[in-house]
């Protein structure tokens, strides 16, 4: 019996990728469409404009406070009607308007105006840093459900692949039975095989299908299904340790960090904002009036100031002000203790890491050594010495590194980006 050599080293080459209609995303693409169109940006994006105009609304209280009054009567009769002697008397106050505008500007408040402006810049800065955060988010949802594909979609590759060497084994074993070189238990193991194959496919594209609906959902593609760009190559990524970062040097650029750091700076405003509540104001102004009362056009100017000392307000302030002081201690022991698990996740991410990609190099090499296996094995087959169940379980050897190498690789890939985010890149 003579079969057809099966060259595995060129099966790479050789596999058969799905066609899709639908327009095929890059990850890139992805990322950027996620952080377009997903409802968690969305939402980001409107907290960070709130806090913009808080503050915006707060900066209006260095303004002078404005006001206009205005008002008028009717009587039937004089609301003053004086008799001043027999004969003589004094009606007034029968009709008429009064009016008038004054401005307050507010010269003293305790410092309540300027930290109230220092508080709303800290808001803004939070909801900046949450916006970041919830970009960092979506980036990993992304990656996950883009690499979920991927693996869905080079396993697909590679059952195609096997299926194409099956069906030559079929024939070549076919022909084999009908010459009666070799029995008929060798094509019903290569048939079950390929019944086991076909259902491989199955899975593996339900898995798929449902990974590209995932994905189409999360970044807003307004399909259900979405094609992805990306063929995997048996060449081993660049080795992370160019990736490295001092852990102590990446937590100030951490979002994490940087927000315990903006929540103490808040409690430290709303501090000194307590204790301006306990303070005197002291405001000026002026203002205009008018009024006809007397049948006669009256107009003045006034000016005035005044001063405002908050005496029972000390019985609850200094309860008020004894609690932001707390708060500030809770949030400083936050933030040291925060820093530390930052730190420590920086490193545990970092061992994932590496282990990650320990994990591609040694699924790599499986590859290699699985490849040779079935070829030596699709040899030993076609000279007759070796069975068809050794060279069935050598394509399954094959096939199995091949899942493992891609899944490899796609945790690598997730691994990667989880560190980048963890040590503020």
């Amino acid at each position: 019996m003579k079969l057809r050599s099966i060259s595995v080293l060129t099966v790479g080459l050789m596999l058969a990728g799905t066609t899709f209609a639908q327009h095929a995303y890059t990850l890139d693409e992805c990322i950027e469409a996620a952080l377009q169109n997903n409802v968690r940006m969305k939402n980001a994006e409107n907290d960070l404009k709130v806090a913009a105009h808080e503050r915006k609304n707060a900066f209006t209280n260095y303004f002078p406070t404005l006001s206009a009054s205005g008002g008028g009567f009717m009587s039937d009769k004089p609301v003053l009607d004086l008799e001043l002697a027999p004969g003589m008397g004094l009606s007034m106050l029968k009709n008429g308007i009064v009016g008038g505008v004054s401005a307050a500007m507010p010269v003293f408040t305790g410092g309540q105006i300027v930290n109230g402006n220092k508080l709303a810049k800290e808001n803004v800065e939070k909801y900046r840093l949450l916006r970041h955060q919830s970009e960092y988010e979506v980036e990993l949802t992304v990656e996950n459900y883009f690499w979920q594909a991927v693996v869905a979609q080079e396993k697909l590759r590679t059952i195609a692949a096997l299926e194409k060497q099956l069906a030559q084994l079929t024939n070549d074993v076919t022909a084999s039975v009908e010459a009666g070189v070799t029995t008929r238990n060798d094509l019903l193991q290569v048939q079950l095989r390929s019944n086991e194959t076909l259902s491989a496919r199955l899975s593996a594209e339900n898995a798929c299908r449902l990974a590209r609906r995932l994905l189409a959902q999360y970044i807003g593609a307004g399909t259900d299904s979405v094609g992805i760009d990306f063929v995997l190559a048996d060449s081993l990524p660049r080795n992370p340790g160019f990736l490295y970062t001092d852990p102590e040097e990446a937590l100030y650029r951490t979002d994490e960090y940087n927000l315990m750091n903006t929540d103490l700076r808040a409690k430290r405003i709303e501090h000194r904002i307590s204790v301006g509540k306990n303070l005197p104001t002291v405001a000026v102004g002026g203002g205009y009036g008018y009024n006809n009362l007397l049948d006669k056009d009256c107009t003045s100017w006034i000016g005035f100031a005044t001063v405002s000392v908050p005496l029972s307000g000390w019985w609850g302030g200094a309860h008020d002000i004894k609690k932001h002081k707390l708060e500030i201690q809770s949030a400083e022991n936050t933030l040291a203790d925060g820093s530390d698990l930052l730190k420590l996740r920086m490193e545990s991410t970092w061992d994932d890491l590496t282990d990650a990609y320990r994990n591609v190099e040694i699924a790599q090499v499986s590859i290699s050594q699985s490849a040779e296996n079935l070829r030596l094995n699709t040899d030993y087959y076609a000279a007759g010495t070796c069975s068809m169940s050794d060279l069935l379980e050598a394509q399954t050897l094959y096939r199995q590194s091949r899942d493992r190498y891609v899944e490899a690789y796609a945790k690598y890939q997730i691994k990667k980006r989880e560190y980048l985010q963890a040590t503020g890149r």
